[in-house]
């Protein structure tokens, strides 16, 4: 089993790492406190590749790897993690369409998207059922050659803004076999979205309800057959679930070096608090958690890249041992800044 990285992974990871350095830590704490999305920001990522990274070639997408995602979205989420989380969520509306969509919508949506000209929103949660794809509510019937969607989804990323949005709702029976993918454009008569929600962080990406009260959307817009959405929603997030575990690394890891730096710096009783044993000790803690977090996340993106049959378990223990064990690394490094 080799753990190093390939060259071009090396080479990936240190672009994406430049950018991070570059474009979005020095304005990450700004764009928080101003509650801004930073677009400009994300097409210039988009122009790295980052807007497309395990899309196909032919409509401008990169082609890459779930770990050469991973390792990309760890290195952004070191500069801003609200940003890197938002590129996890528009790189897997792209996936489904490229992966799904019939070859005159792939040629129609992927390229503006590839570019962020135009940005997409996935809207799986509900108010009244949070993720859980077979409880939703939100229906679309057909009239024709068009689809009337009602319902609504909250707390979707990139909701007022967003030009595309991913929607998974009901156009059959209760059930998993009853649930549809369909894209709402923006502007679309009867779509509306509710007020940015306050939140605690990741300000740097607005959060919204989306509304469709009797939502015009052509039949030529559904990704795939009906019936097939809650697959597609299901795959879709055992990719997701390695991104935003990815994003956590990021996050954590970052904590921890301004950790390590401020403890090498900060004196008490005449000796820099990082040569007490206790803080030793604890730093110690933070970055074998960090370590073990980062090896399940990486072999969860190997297996999925590897059509591993186990690899929907593997991303759902990573996402659930990374996302937790990175909240509380980043937790004791604001701890140990007094």
């Amino acid at each position: 089993m080799d753990f190093a990285l390939s060259e071009d992974q090396t080479l990936i990871r240190d672009m994406a790492r430049k950018f991070a350095d570059d474009r979005l830590k020095p304005n990450a704490a700004q764009w928080d406190e101003d509650k801004h999305f930073p677009v400009e920001a994300m097409r210039e990522a988009a122009e790295l590749g980052f807007a497309g990274i395990y899309t196909r070639e032919d409509v401008g997408g990169s082609n890459l790897t779930r770990l050469d995602a991973a390792l990309i979205f760890e290195e952004l989420s070191r500069g801003c993690v609200a940003t890197a989380a938002f590129l996890s969520i528009h790189n897997m509306c792209a996936w489904m369409i490229d992966t799904w969509g019939n070859e005159e919508q792939r040629q129609r949506f992927l390229p503006p998207m590839m570019s962020m000209d135009r940005i997409a929103s996935y809207c799986l949660t509900e108010p009244g059922s949070g993720s859980d794809a077979v409880a939703m509510r939100t229906r679309a019937v057909r009239d024709g050659d068009e689809y009337v969607l009602n319902g609504s989804k909250a707390f979707i990323s990139g909701a007022g803004t967003s030009d595309y949005y991913v929607v998974m709702c009901k156009t059959g029976e209760d059930g998993p076999k009853g649930v549809s993918t369909i894209l709402v454009e923006k502007d679309t008569p009867g779509l509306s979205f509710g007020a940015n929600e306050k939140k605690m962080g990741w300000n740097a990406q607005p959060t919204r309800v989306v509304t469709f009260q009797d939502c015009r959307v052509p039949v030529a817009n559904r990704i795939g057959e009906e019936g097939q959405g809650f697959s597609f929603a299901m795959q879709g997030l055992n990719g997701g679930r390695i991104n935003i575990a990815a994003c956590s690394l990021g996050g954590a890891g970052e904590a921890l070096d301004q950790a390590m730096a401020y403890t090498g710096e900060r004196k008490q009783f005449g000796r820099a608090i990082g040569e007490f044993q206790v803080t030793e000790f604890k730093l110690a803690d933070m970055a074998t958690e960090l370590d073990a977090s980062r090896l399940m996340v990486y072999r969860a993106a190997a297996m999925l890249d590897a059509k591993d049959p186990s690899a929907p378990r593997y991303c759902a223990m990573a996402k659930r041992f990374a996302t937790d064990t990175c909240f509380d690394v980043a937790n004791q490094a604001l701890q140990l800044h007094g």
